[in-house]
């Protein structure tokens, strides 16, 4: 096992795939585009227990390009471990388990910036995180199967018989329902150790940095995309949190306004509007179904997607669907929100958030806030709520508040950019 790496200045990326030519290949493409087109240095890790001729064919070949490096994980015992009558998966996941033994010693060696895990090696999410490595998880099956498999857990809490025997297709969020017979073989039965390890591995999706999905938006539009500007992306910030009269009124607003929405639900406080400002993550385990009305998770599935706690905010915000952001209004929002373009649904908790929604909605035209007549409680009823709704994401009113915005994000980018204001006082400093 040779571990030497050169050492220049490219950005060095590790791959870890999990066993077979399946899951290997896909990784192995992807590397050698990273090498191609964006001259990144890649150590390739190759699990080599049981390795395929067809493997061994493939890695030792001279025409590896320059820049990926080999590096073979030595072989694991399994003869105690695995028996003629393993079931595929349980048999590549048993391996990689098995295999993961000199992982921690092979990456501090190599130390890449990166670590890019296949969707059955998410044991190495754990370990690249304690070694201070950012980890992305590579998705080789279909942008559909992404989906189902981000939605598994969720259904693995609330469906209590076989998915197989349910009299209906299984609607997931952003895609079409997927009916019961074609459903892989690993979940159409709950009991064995193949579902168990498929549900363990899509469930630690969500602790890597980001996932990479093998599909493109043509071959798979419902999975990957909703049309331009038709999400309403709900979210209070990394801190604030709503009263649960106020969640419910919000609830029951989306439901009615049949609008397509990303809702990050965080579990209600009556005590304080920044409850989850210091541990903002922490009731990920708390399921809205939990603290969300009855029967809103079911009956919203279609249009909704509901994330607990935390999303990756930015991301949303950059997304081509996203039509407007209701945001409690801190600053970072703000500027994350205007920066990609979209206008504001501006919901104001705490701090100096009330001062940034009047400007962002009186001074600069990008946002509008929900009326709360004097003399009447703090909460905002469920029909003011749509009616704003309706209005930012649906009229007139709205198309000039999302025109507003779009042209802030040019000022934003010119702003940034060589020779830009910001880029030129960042260059004032610097020259101090």
């Amino acid at each position: 096992m040779e571990l030497e790496v050169s050492s220049n200045n490219k950005p060095h990326v590790a791959f870890h795939p999990g066993p077979g030519m399946g899951h290997m290949i896909p990784h192995f493409e992807f590397a050698k585009r990273l090498v191609k087109n964006h001259n990144i240095l890649v150590s390739f890790l190759v699990i080599t227990t049981d390795a395929s001729a067809a493997q061994n064919q493939f890695f030792e070949s001279p025409n590896i390009p320059q820049g990926i490096r080999i590096i073979n994980i030595p072989p694991a015992d399994m003869s105690n471990i695995i028996d003629q009558n393993t079931l595929v998966l349980s048999r590549i996941c048993l391996t990689v388990q098995e295999s993961l033994k000199p992982l921690r010693s092979i990456l501090m060696e190599v130390n890449p910036k990166v670590l890019i895990v296949d969707l059955f090696t998410s044991q190495a999410i754990d370990l690249a995180k304690q070694l201070s490595i950012s980890v992305y998880s590579f998705y080789t099956a279909s942008a559909g199967l992404l989906a189902f498999s981000l939605y598994l857990p969720t259904l693995d809490r609330e469906v209590e018989e076989e998915f197989v025997d349910l009299p209906h297709p299984i609607n997931v969020p952003g895609c079409r329902p997927e009916r019961t017979v074609d459903l892989l073989d690993q979940v159409r039965n709950r009991k064995i150790d193949e579902y168990k390890w498929f549900l363990f591995h899509m469930a630690r999706l969500r602790l890597a940095d980001g996932i990479f999905e093998n599909s493109w938006e043509d071959l798979e539009p419902l999975a990957l995309k909703a049309p331009p500007d038709s999400v309403l992306f709900v979210v209070f910030g990394s801190g604030g949190t709503l009263t649960s009269e106020q969640l419910t009124e919000l609830a029951w607003d989306l439901e009615m306004s049949e609008q397509r929405f990303i809702l990050v639900a965080r579990k209600p406080s009556d005590a304080s509007a920044s409850a989850a400002f210091f541990n903002v993550g922490n009731d990920q385990n708390d399921y809205p179904s939990v603290y969300l009305p009855e029967g809103f998770v079911e009956r919203t599935k279609r249009v909704g997607i509901i994330v607990s706690s935390w999303a990756p905010q930015a991301a949303i915000l950059g997304h081509g669907s996203t039509g407007a952001f209701l945001s409690h209004c801190g600053w970072n929002s703000c500027l994350e929100s205007l920066s990609h373009g979209v206008p504001i649904l501006a919901w104001p908790l705490y701090a100096e958030q009330k001062m940034n929604a009047t400007q962002l909605e009186d001074g600069v035209g990008v946002a509008v806030k929900p009326v709360v007549q004097k003399g009447e409680k703090k909460v905002i009823g469920r029909v003011e709520i749509e009616r704003v709704v309706r209005l930012i994401m649906e009229g007139g009113e709205g198309m000039v508040l999302r025109s507003r915005a779009k042209q802030l994000k040019l000022s934003a980018e010119k702003a940034l950019s060589y020779g830009g204001s910001s880029y030129n006082s960042v260059c004032r400093v610097v020259d101090i």
